[in-house]
Order: structure tokens, then sequence, then C-alpha cells
């Protein structure tokens, strides 16, 4: 097991989500790559889309909907800070993850979060385990609660 896939399923267990990470057999890089291997619609992946915080230099996610595109200018309202573009080094090094593999929990530094509702129409949604082939399954309002994340219209 790769340390991206075990920092993943270990911090599920730590925030008391039971669910079955799923080694799927084909790439799920993209929201649909991982709706066609999950069988699913693409807003039923939720996406972990990094910004860096100009002002504070620090990660601040958004889980959103696998169709919704985050918009740069309602995300820095939300986050309440201009945001920049966070570099394939800069997710690795504070995430901790591969651009393609981007869990939305396990990071090696603590985020801002921010969650899409559309999210929430759905009974499950199937998130990136940490590698380009793992996703897991989970309900989204459980997601959006166990990360601490604050629902934001940022799309």
């Amino acid at each position: 097991m790769s340390k991206s896939l075990a920092r993943v399923t270990s911090a599920l267990a730590a925030l008391g989500i039971e669910t079955d990470v799923m080694e799927m057999p084909g790439e799920t890089r993209t929201a649909q790559d991982a709706a066609r291997e999950a069988g699913c619609a693409v807003d039923q992946i939720a996406k972990s889309i990094i910004f860096r915080g100009e002002a504070s230099d620090g990660v601040v996610l958004f889980i959103t909907a696998g169709g919704n595109q985050v918009d740069a200018g309602k995300a820095g309202a939300v986050a309440g800070e201009p945001l920049g573009r966070a570099d394939a080094a800069f997710v690795r090094d504070r995430t901790g993850f591969a651009i393609g593999g981007v869990a939305p929990v396990g990071h090696l530094t603590p985020s801002r979060i921010f969650f899409d509702p559309r999210l929430l129409d759905f009974d499950v949604v199937y998130a990136a385990a940490g590698t380009p082939r793992h996703i897991f399954p989970v309900a989204p309002a459980l997601l959006l609660n166990a990360t601490g994340g604050h629902e934001a219209d940022f799309t």
C-alpha cells in the first residue's frame, strides 16, 4: 500500500468514516475518469481542488461536484483572500498528494475547506483516496461534517 493511500485510510478511520477504499481497474485522475470507473454521474465525484492563499500562503481546499468548475473570483471571496494557482510542487509539498489523486482528507498540513452544496444532492459521492487509481464512497453530509468544511457558493 502506498504511503498516500495509507495516510488516507488512517485519516478516514480517525474521522469515523467507515468506507471501503476501492482500487479501480482504470485511472481516476479526472472527474470523468472517476465517474466512468465508479459507474456514477460525474457530479457524484467529489473533486479536491487546491488553491494557494496569496496572503496566508496556506492551502485552501474546495471540494466540488465533478461537473462544476471553481470560479476563482467567488472562491477568493469565500476564502477572504486572493487565491493563486497551486502548482504541482505546492500541492505535493503541502498535501502529500500528486495532482490527480488529491484526497479531501489526510493532508500533511491543515487546510481551510469549502464544500460545494451540489454534492449534498446525492446519497453517495466518490472521492480520491490519494492515488490515481483509488477512490472511496461516502455520504456527502458525512464528508462535509468530518472535514469541518463550510458549504459555500464558489462555482
